[in-house]
């Protein structure tokens, strides 16, 4: 039985290794076709012209990185096969020194273009193959790996290659400084142009923008394989950092940090030397206008309200409000532009971020926006004033303050409501005060047997000897209705808006207290409920 299983075994061994080795022998394979149409395309490329040219590059760029990436899969399998490797790892080190030579033959027909067409193009096509060369540095560093495990001497070869990055690492740096400076001139020219800048400004900003990146691409990539080989860096993350602005893992180390801070403390140094008191002065005069402007728009509000409150319109107290508060912050935000042009800031491109601003804020506030509309129009209307009692969304009370966002009412139980002006305009407005005088109106029950002259009489000395009733319009007393128990009268004498509830109650109670001492009954419902007894009458017939 032992037996068996070993046999079994063994011949499950042998099959997955076998399978193993087919699939394995088809990578190869199908590695080795790849790198012959690798060859192919490379002996048809110089040849090829126009856009057949450029179709040749991009099948040969989309080989290599698929046979890259197939070669990179053969070298990680745990059982390497270094006799099939060695040619494919060789021939593929040959095929990429013949692309970089192919780009640099390129690169030097830029080169004498140069100076005879649009130089600005001509940048960003040298700026563009750089980018397709640093793919085949990292191809060939990789490869030279490669060669170096399956045991090909390749020191040399990585020696020529690291000192041919370093040399690229420092063009780049320059490179990078330069586009740089020509960038910010640039920036400066369409800055300064404004709404006149041409297509061809804003087109050069935007090529240099790109250049930029594209450089600073490249000169990463380079510092990274020259980390891998221990090579000293800090100059060039130093000049990466300048040029990009990005902070990464990488260039955080102690050399490039004290040469950034050595240069920054150098450029610290020489600004305050040659600027600082010309900074200090502007600042002193943006500090200044803006003091100044402080305490004139002050002063502004205070004339304003005292001219506006002399005015014979008998403008509202929102609108007064409104008009002190707009008359103060011109002035403000005059001031602030005429203090921030003193800095050099221009006026025009901070505008522009204004209105861009203004709209991403009118966006996001829309229920404010539509609380200001609706003050706007109760500005306008003024449909009431401080000081004022209505009743408006379900709540009644003095108005206390108004702004053009929200109204307060104080309710008659001594609560503080903030009510939004959108809710107020789009609600019934019912103001008791603005008519200045309001009617009263009480109604009062006597019974059908009392006299009706006697009874109205009482009422009229009751009403005309109040003192807070107003002579006119003259009181209403009169017989409103024949009541199911009573003759009833209405009563409405005329009151200021303050005396309503005084007056009610006052005379609501001489009322029932003259009622009483003249005998005059005052009815109220009232039900009689008979009782009838009945005799029950047993059936004779019952049992």
């Amino acid at each position: 039985m032992l037996r068996l299983f070993s046999c079994l075994l063994l011949f499950t061994l042998l099959f997955n290794n076998s399978s193993v080795q087919a699939d394995t022998m088809e990578d190869f394979a199908e590695a080795a076709t790849l790198q012959r149409s690798i060859t192919n395309d490379l002996e048809t490329l110089g040849v090829k012209k126009g856009e057949l040219a450029s179709f040749a590059e991009y099948r040969l760029n989309s080989d290599v990185n698929r046979f890259h990436s197939q070669l990179k899969d053969l070298m990680n399998k745990k059982h390497q096969n270094k006799e099939l490797l060695m040619p494919l790892v060789s021939g593929y080190l040959a095929q990429l020194k013949k692309v970089n030579d192919y780009y640099w033959e390129q690169r030097k027909q830029l080169g004498i273009n140069s100076g005879q067409a649009d130089d600005a193009d001509i940048m960003m096509q040298l700026s563009t193959l750089e980018g397709r060369r640093d793919v085949i540095y990292s191809a060939r560093y990789a490869a030279l790996e490669w060669a170096g495990k399956l045991g090909v001497e390749v020191g040399d070869e990585t020696e020529r290659l690291t000192t041919t990055l370093m040399r690229r690492g420092n063009r780049f740096s320059s490179m990078a400084r330069f586009t740089q400076e020509k960038l910010k001139e640039a920036t400066k020219e369409l800055s300064k142009a404004g709404e006149k800048a041409t297509d061809a400004q804003r087109t050069l900003v935007a090529q240099l923008t790109k250049r930029l990146a594209q450089t600073s691409a490249s000169l990463s990539l380079v510092i990274d394989l020259l980390d891998d080989s221990d090579k000293d860096t800090s100059a060039l993350k130093k000049a990466l950092l300048s040029a990009s602005g990005e902070i990464t893992q990488d260039v955080l180390n102690v050399k490039v940090v004290k040469g950034l801070a050595d240069g920054w403390l150098d450029s610290l140094s020489t600004l305050l030397i040659e600027h600082g008191p010309d900074a200090l002065f502007k600042l002193f005069v943006f500090i200044s206008i803006l003091f100044a402007t402080y305490l004139l728009s002050k002063g502004v509000g205070k004339m304003v309200r005292v001219v506006v409150g002399h005015s014979k319109m008998r403008l509202s107290r929102l609108l007064v409000e409104f008009i002190v508060s707009l008359s103060r912050k011109i002035v403000l935000v005059i001031g602030a532009l005429v203090a921030l042009s003193q800095l050099g800031i221009q006026m025009g491109a901070l505008l522009a971020g204004f209105g861009v601003v203004g709209v991403i804020i009118g966006f996001a506030l829309q229920d404010t926006l539509a609380n200001f509309a609706s003050g706007l129009m109760i500005l306008i209307y003024r449909p009431y004033d401080v000081g004022d009692l209505i009743s408006t969304g379900g709540v009644t009370g003095v108005v206390s303050h108004m702004s053009l966002v929200s109204t307060i009412v104080k309710t008659l139980d001594n609560q503080r409501l903030i009510i939004p002006n959108n809710r107020i305009w789009c609600d019934t407005i019912n103001n008791r005060t603005i008519e200045g005088r309001r009617r009263v109106d009480m109604t009062f029950g006597i019974g059908y047997s009392e006299n009706i002259e006697k009874a109205e009489a009482i009422f009229e000395e009751i009403i005309l000897a109040h003192p807070l009733v107003l002579e006119h319009p003259e009181p209403m007393v009169k017989v409103h209705q024949l009541g199911e128990s009573s003759v009833d009268f209405v009563v409405r004498p005329w009151v200021k808006p303050d005396d309503y509830w005084p007056v009610y109650w006052d005379v609501t109670r001489a009322v029932k207290v003259r009622f009483d001492e003249e005998g005059i009954v005052i009815p109220f419902p009232q039900r009689d409920v008979h009782i009838y007894k009945t005799t029950q009458i047993k059936d004779e017939g019952a049992v």
